[in-house]
């Protein structure tokens, strides 16, 4: 279904806000976007209209849990994808410095322009008619004071900087699928280095799993960002905008904003534990991204399980934003007849399994082992000492 941008003003105006409450409350109802949903709409909208009112009332619902005023904002599939969520992209604006003015470049449907806008003066720019249209409407539903200038459709590439600190999220799927090789992305590596060139105050979003141009390795602090409990993206931090040139920091955000940063050396991981002790503890996927485990043994004295993996262990309990806790149980072989035993002797019926250099499928492993009773484990299956271990643990 293909809508024209006469359509999204339309979406964005007074005139389709009772279409799209009428729709949301039956969705609602029906746990979806029902053909008797369609047909009534279709009685009064074009196919473009309806199949617009119907595809944002279900972006919306998903976009909750990026955005406190989803209901609000206006989404495409694309743009919600590769949207910052406002925890991140409040914590990525308290970089740059109040009331001056930035550019955001490729600013999609406005996640992280909200936060800079919110900040002082910023700009976005996008070459997609449509989404620099639901980015404005994003700002003003979010109560972003400004006006049409406040984005312009353009090429990022041919923006004029004047010397502003910028921020810039390359599309990654220029290609139609996502991309984490970095001459992939448009605009391109090369293109960057020439908005480097104009103003060296940025930061560059980039895939948690992109390997920045070598070129970065001293000018450039690299920082990867998480939030509900994933690794999100990873951020070039250029010029004063950059706290630790050439070094590389994980910061994990909760839901309440508040932010947690390691840094240190990704080369710096201690030998193996001899024996597990009395904690497990698993680091948040952005410090595994960042290669800073090593960081997190040093700061609270853990140690590997294994080498290579990363589960970390010691004696006393942590309570650390980057890691997750598990107070250890029994440590067992993986023997299913065995720790399927120790599952009905403990009426442990909810299990959650986690593995990590190990060849085990956790669903089946969970069918094979669990039994009946209300009680439940956590199992962590990885090598230890050389041989694969069940250990079994309580999340904390």
């Amino acid at each position: 279904m293909t809508a024209t941008i006469e359509d999204y003003r339309w979406l964005v105006s007074g005139e389709a806000e009772a279409w799209l409450a009428a729709a949301r409350d039956e969705v609602e109802r029906a746990g979806g976007a029902s053909a008797g949903v369609v047909s009534r709409l279709r009685k009064d909208l074009s196919a473009e209209r309806v199949h617009l009112v119907v595809e944002q009332v279900e972006l919306r619902v998903r976009a909750r849990e990026k955005f406190a005023r989803a209901e609000a904002m206006f989404f495409t599939r694309k743009g919600l994808e590769q949207a910052t969520d406002e925890q991140l992209a409040q914590y990525k604006a308290g970089r740059f410095e109040a009331g001056a003015p930035a550019f955001d470049l490729c600013c999609g449907i406005g996640g992280d322009l909200i936060s800079l806008a919110g900040r002082g003066n910023a700009k976005g720019v996008d070459s997609d008619p449509v989404v620099a249209l639901l980015a404005g409407a994003n700002l003003r539903a979010q109560g972003v004071a400004g006006d049409e200038e406040m984005i312009l459709v353009q090429d990022a590439a041919g923006v004029s900087l004047g010397g502003m600190a910028w921020h810039c999220d390359p599309d990654r799927r220029a290609q139609g699928r996502r991309a984490t090789r970095g001459e992939l992305f448009e605009p391109s590596l090369e293109s960057l280095g020439g908005l480097l060139a104009q103003s060296g105050d940025a930061a560059i979003k980039l895939a948690p799993a992109t390997e920045a141009p070598a070129a970065w390795s001293d000018a450039a602090e690299l920082e990867w960002l998480g939030s509900r409990a994933e690794c999100r993206q990873q951020v070039a931090w250029f010029g004063r905008l950059a706290r630790h040139p050439g070094g590389r920091a994980a910061t994990v955000v909760n839901s309440a904003g508040d932010s947690r940063t390691i840094r240190g050396s990704s080369q710096s991981v201690p030998p193996p534990a001899a024996t597990v002790g009395s904690y497990v503890y698993e680091p948040h996927a952005a410090v595994l991204a960042a290669k800073l485990e090593g960081a997190l043994c040093e700061e609270h004295g853990l140690s590997p399980v294994s080498t290579g993996i990363a589960y970390l262990t010691g004696d006393e309990p942590i309570d650390d934003e980057a890691l997750d806790a598990f107070e250890v149980c029994d440590v067992l072989p993986l023997d299913r007849r065995q720790v399927r035993e120790y599952c009905r002797e403990h009426k442990i019926g909810r299990l959650e399994i986690k593995k990590r250099g190990v060849d085990v499928e956790p669903d089946q492993l969970r069918r094979e082992i669990a039994a009946e009773g209300d009680n439940e484990a956590t199992l962590l299956v990885a090598p230890l000492a050389g041989r694969v271990r069940v250990v079994v643990a309580r999340r904390l």
